[in-house]
């Protein structure tokens, strides 16, 4: 039996064997065979939704190119003004507003479904998709909350469907180079990481929106907040500024880390943290006054977490900041050096040196003149082809090719546990400010009970492990 971790650090592409095979048949220049051919279902098509799915099938201007076995059947969409570039692009893709319709009537003619939704709806489209035995791909993070990224590990195994995070940087070359470096012991035995960001590019750490506003014509509102209790429409939550409300997004972390913690969590023996801390920006309303904003993720943040190494050799700390903050400067770096690159990057620290990089540019060894000094090891890992867009095109030739296949870069046996450690970072931030009068008990360090999702030593702050969901809703 492949283990997790070897399973996805091998990830590669394979051969292509059959599909389900729907209903109609679109002919024509570059017809393919039904049993060829994946006809893709998109649930959130707007911005990052679109991209994918040309991703998958190629743009109409050509400009992406795609992979010619996919065919984007159907589109998705709350909001229709979200719809104009996908119904360019597939101009014979059905489009509906509920995706609980679309696939009950259209079940016999998806294959597979491409989710990228607000974080909020991520899970209940994505269960409702595997539970009709849909292959599934679903934008990062892979879920809102701790207990739907457990929820979705453990339908992927449970359905036997093909499953992929979108964090396209999982299948470029520079994590594997950055793995081989490690794995060859040029920095010895990794203890310490840090992770940074400048994100985020959206308002946080602000007051809640206040006023009444008319939900435009071409909006389900009632369908967009899905499974979430009742919120009031406000245009500073849609189209693209949810990403800092905790009702529907999960903040710079949830956003960037999927993509900046990638190499640690895929290069080193970690999966499931046992404790964690943080520090978030202090809000003032007045002088000597906390500002109370509780619906809004902070303005920045710091987040410690230990693993314990799953070889049983000690623990490796892993040290996450996002709204520009940064770690000290290793003493390796001259100072005329960039630490990272474009405002983001991550250094592991080792017995025998460091390794810095950015989740999309090469790695360097510290001090850099190491880099003339070592003889780097030959590639052994294997490579995606097309590397970030590669990572659609491994999805679709997986499909087709069937459960097991093909091994991807980012299936829920990875995604799933790698967003559980990721979303426990906002855990953290939540409790952080909870208080009684001016004690903050949260303000402690919290342990971990993985195998229970539990956190043992402060009971309140479980609440942020799952959320209530409204009728019609339920996972």
């Amino acid at each position: 039996m492949i283990s997790r971790r070897s399973f996805v650090k091998k990830a590669a592409l394979g051969a292509a064997a059959v599909s389900i095979v729907p209903r109609f048949v679109l002919g024509g220049p570059g017809y393919l065979a039904p049993s060829d051919t994946l006809y893709i279902a998109g649930i959130g098509v707007g911005g990052k939704g679109a991209s994918d799915l040309t991703g998958f099938a190629g743009s109409i201007d050509g400009k992406t190119k795609g992979n010619p076995k996919a065919k984007v059947a159907f589109l998705c969409d709350v909001d229709e003004r979200q719809t104009t570039e996908s119904r360019k692009n597939f101009p014979q893709a059905k489009y509906y507003k509920d995706f609980r319709v679309m696939l009950d009537k259209e079940a016999k003619n998806i294959d597979a479904v491409s989710v990228s939704t607000a974080d909020h709806t991520h899970a209940v489209a994505t269960i409702a998709a595997m539970q009709r035995n849909k292959h599934v791909y679903v934008q990062k993070p892979l879920t809102h909350n701790i207990f739907e990224a457990r929820a979705l590990t453990e339908a992927a195994k449970k359905y036997k469907v093909v499953t992929q995070m979108g964090n396209q940087y999982a299948s470029a070359d520079y994590v594997r180079i950055a793995k081989e470096w490690v794995d060859a012991g040029l920095i010895g035995d990794v203890h310490t990481v840090h992770c940074w960001t400048n994100r985020p590019v959206w308002p946080q750490g602000i007051a809640t929106p206040a006023g009444n506003h008319t939900v435009p014509k071409e909006l389900d509102w009632d369908l967009w907040l899905g499974p979430i209790k009742e919120v009031e429409y406000n245009p500073a939550y849609h189209p693209f500024n949810w990403r800092g409300w905790w009702n529907f997004g999960t903040g710079a972390l949830g956003d960037m880390g999927c993509h900046i913690m990638d190499a640690p969590f895929r290069i080193l023996p970690i999966d499931y943290p046992s404790e964690v801390e943080c520090s978030a920006t202090t809000a003032w309303a007045d002088f000597f006054k906390l500002a109370d904003y509780p619906d809004s993720c902070p303005a920045s943040s710091i987040i410690h977490l230990k693993f314990p190494r799953t070889d049983g050799k000690g623990t490796i700390n892993l040290t996450w900041m996002d709204g520009g903050l940064l770690p000290k400067r290793p003493d390796e770096l001259l100072p005329d050096e960039i630490m990272g690159d474009g405002g983001q990057g991550y250094i592991f620290e080792g017995t025998k040196g460091k390794l810095m990089a950015n989740y999309e540019r090469m790695p360097v060894l510290l001090p850099t003149a190491r880099m003339k000094e070592v003889t780097l090891p030959p590639a052994t890992l294997p490579r995606v082809q097309g590397q970030e867009a590669g990572h659609y095109t491994q999805w679709v030739d997986a499909c087709i090719a069937g459960y097991g296949k093909i091994q991807l870069s980012s299936p829920f046996e990875f995604a799933g546990p790698f967003t559980e450690a990721v979303l426990m970072g906002n855990l953290a931030i939540r409790s952080y400010n909870m208080r009684t009068g001016y004690e903050f008990p949260g303000r402690k360090k919290l342990l971990w009970d993985a195998k229970n999702m539990k956190i043992t030593n402060f009971d309140e702050a479980n609440q942020f492990v799952k959320r209530e969901y409204r009728a019609g809703w339920s996972l």
